[in-house]
């Protein structure tokens, strides 16, 4: 999963960025409305961590943007100014969640995982797909109940596919999305095909009931086998 941390007090910009690193997800960071507006132009992520006061701008404004455009990113406001009037402004804009600063970091991993919970499984902490199982908060993964001994950008690209199951996925956005951002400036994309190869022949020889399927010149697509 991969989180824009729109922040601009550097100390606590980067102990978030290094503690949501820890618990595996992919971070990149602004530290103004002007380098968060020019990221969200340039790249999609799962969730943004969005502080409202900003030394250029107001966060609202950029999550009046987010949703106007019609993006999918989840929207986490984190701000120092707790007035009920904030968190109300914010909610009716669309964010998903609120929280005021102070907070604990390990509070705000959990806010991050239910958020995407909500958003993409209806809630569930357990997706199931055929005979396939996948737990994102404890990130296991089993079919027909044995579980699957997958590395760790192996689970994320499955993670991916699962929670855009039926979507035509393009090379780029998926090595942006599990590699970060500056994945754009490789020179080919051979590591991905390493990887999908491997998660594919594990997802084969545990008789997975899904597939990820190559579609020429564009991409990936994950489906369910009849």
């Amino acid at each position: 999963m991969k989180i824009l941390v729109v922040e601009d007090e550097k100390q606590l910009r980067e102990i978030i960025k290094e503690s949501l690193q820890k618990d595996r997800f992919v971070v990149e960071t602004a530290n103004d409305a002007a380098s968060a507006s020019d990221k969200l132009e340039a790249y999609s992520y799962d969730c943004v961590l969005l502080d409202i006061m900003l030394p250029d701008g107001n966060g609202l404004d950029i999550l009046r943007k987010i949703k106007q455009d019609g993006r999918k990113e989840n929207v986490i406001i984190i701000s120092a100014k707790d007035a009920i009037d904030d968190k109300i402004n914010g909610l009716d804009l669309g964010a998903d969640d609120y929280l005021a600063k102070p907070f604990h970091l390990a509070e705000l991993s959990a806010r991050i995982r239910s958020v995407a919970r909500r958003n993409n499984h209806g809630g569930d902490t357990t997706v199931r797909i055929g005979n396939l199982e996948i737990c994102p908060d404890s990130r296991e993964v089993s079919v027909d109940g044995k579980l699957l001994d997958l590395s760790r950008k192996e689970y994320d690209i499955l993670e991916y596919f699962i929670n855009r199951r039926g979507r035509l996925i393009n090379k780029l956005t998926l090595a942006e999305s599990v590699w970060g951002d500056h994945i754009d400036m490789a020179d080919n994309f051979d590591f991905i095909y390493a990887h999908i190869k491997n998660l594919r022949k594990k997802l084969n020889e545990a008789g997975s009931g899904i597939e990820i399927k190559s579609v020429y010149g564009l991409g990936y697509k994950m489906e369910e086998n009849p």
